[in-house]
């Protein structure tokens, strides 16, 4: 690196004597690195980092030895700018480094740093309310008197030793100033809210462990959770602990020198907040006096306490919470597709193993023949159908697994159901060459950078026909013929607006020469795409009527989610137009030749939807980096920047994988059972194994507020999981909604 660096500065130096013009030559890091090779947390080796400029402008005399002396990263913009004669950044705090000016003559030292202390008194007025009672601004405004008396001095020809002598007390005046006012700014950068973080902490950790608490009654036959807030006992704890914490909170807010935005609040909402922690804290207490009083433990089943745990259920578990520890450290983070493609191949494994052991040695593990005299799915019991009625011993979201589980399925189907985990680990597998995403190998060239290529757009146009007809034929099978109708024509629409923006070709169209701005073509499709939603969500209406009608519901369900599969179709670019396809299919295959033969319950199914969705969500090319998100969909169908429309449409894009995954598994669990209990309990379960990663990632941003990677890894992917839930429980929330006939859950 020495001779790398001494042949750029020798290249410098010959320009240099052609352009009469000096070069900087600026060496530095973007962090440090410890003994051991760490370099993300806050230790003084990896915070600290070389900086060294390099240039002809420096006038350095031989023998003249410096010691290093530290500086702020901060300072390298101020210095960066007032070098290349640029305006300082606005919200910069660094100071000017003094020696890269050192050897110009002192008026033009006393301006540089006179601008340099004016942005930063501004940056000052701007955030601290009581700027001038701060040191630092007392300590500009002394500057720039004697500033101002040496401009006079100097405008008058005076004696030059005095002109030095003033001239060096200002210029010492300018560095105490700048020394005090960006210490006084980096402290209010660096200041974090610790009282409204403990209290949003607080609050997460209570519903994480009522959630806990609660699986027991939760996933019983009722599929109902009781928490006896109003016995005396609890009531008594409940007005204790809001007391105290009303106290806390007076004491704290009366107490506090900085701002804190929990105290900013009105007493009303604070007040609120104070009773809602109160709550949860009873309701928490409540669950384990109840679970110890009743000397009940958690188990699989909680209606068959000794029910054992399977191998698919050893591995659901986990990867869950393997998934969940992995998050604290920011490479995982960076890399997280990695662990979502490992844990979806590791059950398509677990698949593979259980369909095996079912056909072959049966539940019992005993050597069987398979039967194939059974036709489909008609003779036999639904898969989560609900059992409660007459039979309250039994769990009502579960059938449990006969030995003639896979017989009922035809030869073909038999073959399909031992192939089908194969062909899942295929399209996987072809989906993770189709985006590269992450880091370390983003750069890679990938199927996506090919098909989008200018040279192969003939290719492109043929996999989009064929991925928008295959899209059809996956969707079309449940829906009415209006829907279908409008899907086929929607789809057709997409494919014309594809063409009319030039991503795609017309069989007719010579050249590439744009057709329109595919305004036109794109509204068409959302026509349509709203036309399939009303439809959709008519049918549930009319299901809430005719409450024996349990087609329409299931029609309707089904409806609402083939529209936003259209929805995902128009949004998505061409290349990715393979992702929906094999989505779809993947769905297609796992409905028919794997939850529904081997009858797994209402947990298990959710959290395979789970996975699937998030790793549906790293295929699309995303990443927990915000540069990847694809703002471009956001302007689907609108000629100018609409707030609200834009919003919706890119969230919905980036977060199509888990949100078509999501309405699936609604749609699947309400079509398998006739009551709401198994959709309960999928969603209970939905929101369990959503907690787990915003709990610790609260958590972690929490403690590691002084990580290096706190604000470029961590707080993004906080935000990620934050829209994921927000948009999935929106989707699932509606969907139970109107699913929920007749039933009480």
């Amino acid at each position: 690196m020495d001779n790398i660096l001494m042949k750029i500065h020798t290249s410098l130096l010959s320009e240099e004597r052609e352009n009469l013009s000096p070069n900087l030559l600026v060496l530095c890091g973007d962090h440090g690195m410890s003994e051991t090779g760490s370099h993300g947390a806050s230790s003084m080796e990896e915070v600290n980092t070389p900086l060294i400029l390099i240039s002809s402008a420096f006038e350095r005399k031989p023998g003249d030895i410096r010691h290093p002396k530290h500086v702020q990263q901060t300072d390298l913009a101020a210095t960066l700018a007032i070098g290349l004669g640029l305006p300082i950044p606005e919200n910069s705090v660094g100071s000017l480094l003094f020696p890269s000016i050192e050897g110009r003559p002192v008026r033009e030292q006393l301006r540089f740093l006179h601008l340099n202390a004016v942005q930063l008194s501004k940056l000052l007025q701007e955030n601290v309310p009581s700027y001038k009672k701060e040191p630092g601004f007392e300590q500009f405004k002394m500057a720039e008197r004697l500033h101002g008396n040496w401009i006079r001095l100097y405008l008058e020809e005076s004696t030059s030793e005095v002109l030095f002598n003033l001239g060096t007390k200002v210029r010492r005046q300018y560095l105490d100033a700048l020394r005090t006012l960006s210490l006084s700014l980096s402290r209010q950068v660096a200041q974090y809210d610790i009282y409204s973080m403990l209290v949003g902490t607080v609050m997460v950790l209570e519903v994480l462990t009522l959630l806990l608490l609660s699986i027991p009654q939760a996933l019983s036959s009722k599929a109902e959770l009781e928490v006896p807030l109003w016995s005396p006992v609890f009531s008594l704890l409940f007005y204790l602990m809001f007391l105290v914490l009303s106290a806390l909170h007076v004491i704290v807010c009366t107490s506090a020198e900085s701002s804190c935005y929990f105290c900013g609040l009105s007493w009303l909402m604070a007040g609120g907040v104070m009773v809602l922690i109160s709550a949860l804290l009873c309701a928490v207490v409540s669950a384990l006096a109840k679970m110890f009083a009743s000397g009940k433990l958690l188990s699989k089943n909680p209606a068959h306490p000794n029910s054992r745990w399977s191998e698919l259920d050893v591995v659901i578990l986990l990867g869950t919470m393997g998934h969940v520890l992995s998050l604290g450290a920011s490479s995982f983070i960076e890399e997280e597709h990695q662990t979502w493609y490992f844990l979806v191949n590791t059950l398509c494994l677990a698949l593979c193993h259980e369909i095996y052991r079912n056909c072959f040695l049966g539940n019992d593990c005993e050597p069987r023949r398979c039967s194939h005299g059974e036709r489909g799915f008609v003779n036999t019991a639904p898969a989560l159908q609900d059992r409660s009625i007459g039979h309250d011993e039994l769990e009502p979201h579960r059938v449990s697994k006969s030995p003639t589980s896979l017989n009922t399925l035809r030869g073909w189907e038999k073959w399909m159901a031992m192939a089908s985990p194969w062909v899942i680990l295929t399209c996987c597998r072809l989906l993770r060459s189709l985006n590269q995403t992450g880091v370390q190998w983003a750069h890679r060239p990938d199927l996506g950078h090919w098909l989008t290529s200018s040279d192969h757009k003939a290719e492109l146009s043929v996999l989009a026909a064929l991925s928008l007809i295959m899209i059809f034929a996956l969707v079309q099978r449940r829906c009415s013929l209006t829907s279908k109708v409008a899907m086929a024509l929607g789809l057709l629409g997409v494919y014309c607006y594809r063409a009319a923006i030039g991503n795609v070709l017309f069989p007719w169209q010579r050249d590439s020469k744009d057709i329109s701005k595919g305004l036109i073509e794109a509204r068409f499709v959302h026509v349509f795409v709203l036309g399939i939603l009303f439809t959709g969500t008519k049918d549930l209406l009319k299901s809430q009527v005719i409450a024996a009608d349990f087609t329409i519901k299931t029609v309707g369900l089904w409806e609402i989610y083939s529209g936003l599969v259209l929805l995902a179709a128009l949004l998505f670019r061409p290349h990715n137009l393979p992702v929906l396809v094999f989505s779809l299919l993947i769905q297609t295959i796992m409905t028919k030749f794997i939850w529904k033969p081997l009858r797994h319950d209402a947990a298990e199914i959710t959290v395979m939807h789970y996975w699937f969705g998030q790793a549906f969500f790293y295929f699309q090319g995303n990443s927990n980096n915000i540069a990847t998100v694809d703002i471009s969909a956001g302007f689907v169908g609108l000629d100018t920047y609409v707030e609200v429309p834009a919003v919706f449409l890119t969230a919905f894009a980036t977060f199509a994988g888990p949100v078509l995954w999501a309405s699936h598994l609604v749609s699947f669990l309400s079509s398998e059972t006739s009551s709401g209990s198994a959709l309960s309990h999928a969603c209970f379960c939905y929101a369990l194994i959503c907690s787990f990663p915003v709990s610790a990632y609260i958590i972690l941003v929490t403690s590691l507020r002084y990580h290096l990677f706190i604000w470029s890894v961590f707080s993004p992917k906080l935000l990620y999981e934050g829209m994921h839930i927000l948009i999935t429980a929106a989707i699932c929330v509606f969907f139970t909604a109107m699913d929920q006939t007749n039933t009480k859950s």
